[in-house]
């Protein structure tokens, strides 16, 4: 049954790839059909053995799409505060820890955005000029479910993260414009990360982690006590915080007045601190990117100078560790996968399969088998297959079309935001979620979950909202003089 997959995941992707990138209502509604139909599909073929739970499941949608959507049609904005909140919910499901919740914020947003356009709605390409390049590249990455090496993975990854995800991007990018509400949910983002902060710094102070029994054991051994808070795993704990910063640090730099500048101060001492105790270096990695750029921004060249002199400083500082340097100057590829906690070597391995399946890649969802048939490893040890970058990933399961789209895609977006960096309310929104997007996907050159992280698809749709839109005026018709009959 789970061949099935292979024929409804092209299908949904392909619903998708039109809704996003087509212009007209009608070919909208058919994009959205399709999409629904292939997610249906989809879940059928992950859980054929489960009919009773797929017939609640299907009850459930029924009246809970409706529901949310006259609830969203009431207040739009109920979809990004309830997709900002649901982000660090999962729960078990399909073998798998999943955000159960956000499904059903999306199940909502679909039903909104049928109605929308069944009743009329002539909006099109809200995502602005990185609409064209998220819809080819949903439609490749679901498209290669068809030869996916791993079908259970990859319809997986298309059920849970790429569907989902890109019906909010849209919805997101459809609200319509409100300071107001553009502030609270600055304030929301503020207040959950300050909450998590100090639930980790708690979580440090007691030497208490749940949730995650390898962070658990590691911690057994470890020199250093990493802690997760809310979260499955530190880093993404780590990338959440990072991503609650740079609006703050935003606000300080550009902000006009000294009293909420002395308020963001306090919340980034405080998230600072929680960041700290997660021990994640690619979220500090991703905050010092975050901090360059809006210095960057805000001071030009000036800022160069400094930047410059603290990596030098930072570099020496680096190279002064007795490992660091003894991979440097023996070039022991052992010593810089240990330097780097295994991940080196994942990364040339994923850099193989990509050069050996250039092509189409070896399919959504096909890293981990890949690489396990690569390097025939057995028992446990499968388990240490797991991506930790994903520029490689994407170049590992969609070849090179999915490579070249995918920089089509980030340099879309990240142009787009950065377009617009005025200083004006809506020029802060789009630096920070320019900047927040960069910070993102530099941590996901070392933790790969750029696509299964809501964090990113909600800055997709918040770009597009906030992006500067260019209004083309008609020129107007040559005037015909005109001349009175001329008698004879």
């Amino acid at each position: 049954m789970i061949e099935l997959a292979r024929i409804a995941g092209p299908v949904a992707g392909l619903g998708l790839a039109v809704l996003l990138g087509a212009r007209g209502r009608g070919n909208r509604i058919a994009g959205l059909g399709f999409a629904a139909a292939g997610t249906i599909l989809l879940i059928v073929a992950l859980a054929p053995d489960k009919p009773v739970e797929l017939g609640i499941a299907g009850a459930v949608a029924v009246v809970l799409a409706p529901a949310l959507a006259l609830l969203f049609r009431r207040e739009p904005w109920l979809v990004a505060f309830a997709t900002l909140a649901c982000v660090p919910i999962r729960f078990g499901f399909l073998g798998h820890q999943l955000l159960v919740p956000l499904y059903a914020v999306a199940l909502g947003a679909a039903a909104l955005l049928g109605w929308e356009l069944v009743r009329g709605d002539t909006r099109a390409l809200e995502l602005g000029v990185a609409s064209k390049p998220l819809a080819w590249f949903v439609a490749w990455v679901c498209l290669s479910l068809a030869w996916s090496q791993d079908v259970h993975e990859g319809a997986t990854d298309v059920l849970a993260f790429y569907v989902p995800f890109a019906v909010l991007a849209l919805a997101v990018a459809r609200l319509p414009k409100s300071t107001l509400r553009l502030k609270l949910l600055l304030g929301e983002l503020a207040a959950m990360a300050l909450v998590f902060a100090v639930f980790g710094l708690y979580q440090y102070e007691t030497r208490n982690v749940f949730q995650n029994p390898k962070v658990i054991t590691s911690n057994a051994y470890a020199a250093f006590f990493r802690v997760n808070s809310v979260f499955w795993d530190p880093s993404v704990y780590g990338r959440f915080l990072v991503v609650a910063l740079i609006p703050v640090v935003v606000l300080i730099v550009r902000g006009r007045s000294q009293r909420w500048a002395l308020a963001g101060a306090a919340f980034v001492l405080v998230t600072w601190l929680g960041l700290l105790v997660s021990f994640s270096q690619s979220s500090f990695g991703a905050l010092l990117v975050g901090v360059v750029a809006i210095a960057f921004v805000a001071w030009r060249w000036r800022a160069l100078v400094a930047v410059v002199a603290a990596a030098a400083v930072l570099g020496g500082l680096v190279v002064a560790q007795p490992t660091v340097r003894h991979v440097l100057v023996h070039h022991t590829s052992h010593g810089l996968n240990s330097a780097t906690s295994g991940r080196a070597s994942l990364v040339a391995q994923g850099i193989r399969i990509a050069v050996a399946h250039p092509a189409v890649g070896v399919g959504v969802g096909g890293f981990r088998h890949a690489y396990v048939k690569r390097l025939h490893l057995k028992g446990a040890r499968r388990k240490t297959a797991a991506s930790h970058d994903t520029p490689v990933t994407v170049a590992a399961e969609n070849g090179v079309p999915g490579i070249l789209i995918f920089v089509w895609l980030c340099v879309a977006f990240l142009v787009q935001a950065f377009r617009r960096v005025e200083r004006s309310f809506l020029g802060n929104v789009a630096l920070a979620a320019g900047v927040a997007l960069a910070a993102v996907l530099f941590h996901s050159l070392f933790y790969a979950d750029f696509f299964e992280d809501p964090t990113t698809w909600l800055l997709f749709g918040l770009v597009g909202l906030v992006r500067r839109r260019v209004v083309r005026t008609k020129e107007p018709p040559p005037t015909v003089e005109k001349r009175e009959p001329v008698a004879v």
